[in-house]
């Protein structure tokens, strides 16, 4: 067992700071708006009346011919000026470094798609260069019968998985009730180095759905950053932009509640 279900409810009790008898109504009567203006659909008015604006960046790189195999959606590509290169020469995957600061504190991500067939050998290059040691995964490999994300890692402890430039080895497993945890070990064939890696998948949220049961999300999201040690955590569903998106937003939430 690698975690306890018991472990995971008390990860779930986001506690922040002590707050005063005022700061405390405050928050309830902005929950009470909140409740009211998403009962009323007033969120979903105010969105649709956003300007839409022109993108802030260019994605010369996801649009070159020699890279559009690598994209799974030929319509969400990452920026030049924030994709994440790969080796001296820079090389292209589908993935963006994410920052996101709050409260003097930096956050710091890559986003990307979930990994192909012919790009596999990319996503683990990209994991060992930028010493991530957490992958969130959030989709399942298929959805409604349609191909959301390659196998991109051994089945079985008695086999690993053989690269071009690592050697994958599934070290153990836990199988909860809303998401998979897996421990890899992951072995440069060039140095014969190894870098761990804790591979959480949640599999209790479908493409254009929303997580269920919330609790069992709550517990995911703690559990990554509790999991997190090194590098950027690196975050991917299918498209990388949705339930990515998702992700990371309630990630920096749940820590700026704890600090006030």
């Amino acid at each position: 067992q690698i975690v306890s279900e018991r472990e995971l409810a008390q990860l779930a009790h986001v506690r922040p700071l002590l707050f005063s008898f005022h700061e405390r109504s405050t928050i309830k009567d902005c929950f009470k708006v909140l409740e009211k203006k998403v009962a009323e659909y007033e969120i979903l008015q105010e969105f649709m009346t956003l300007d839409y604006k022109n993108l802030p960046g260019e994605f010369n790189s996801g649009n070159d011919l020699r890279n559009r195999d690598k994209n799974r959606y030929r319509d969400i590509l990452p920026y030049d000026s924030t994709r994440v290169p790969l080796g001296e020469n820079k090389d292209y995957i589908n993935a963006s470094y994410i920052r996101i600061i709050n409260s003097g504190e930096e956050y710091f991500y890559i986003a990307a798609q979930g990994p192909l067939p012919s790009t596999t050998d990319d996503f683990w290059q990209m994991v060992l260069e930028n010493n991530s040691n957490v992958i969130v995964m959030i989709t399942r490999e298929i959805e409604g019968g349609v191909v959301k994300c390659h196998h991109y890692w051994p089945v079985s402890m008695k086999k690993p998985l053989e690269l071009k430039n690592c050697r994958i080895f599934l070290e153990n497993y836990q199988i909860l009730q809303y998401f998979i945890i897996r421990i890899f070990q992951v072995v440069r064939k060039s140095t014969g180095t190894s870098h761990f890696i804790k591979h959480l998948q949640f599999i209790n949220w479908p493409d254009h759905g929303t997580p269920a049961p919330v609790d069992g999300f709550i517990k995911y999201v703690r559990y990554v950053r509790k999991s997190h040690l090194t590098g950027p955590v690196l975050v991917h569903c299918s498209a990388g932009v949705g339930r990515t998106g998702v992700f990371l937003c309630v990630d920096v939430v749940f820590c700026a509640i704890e600090k006030n």
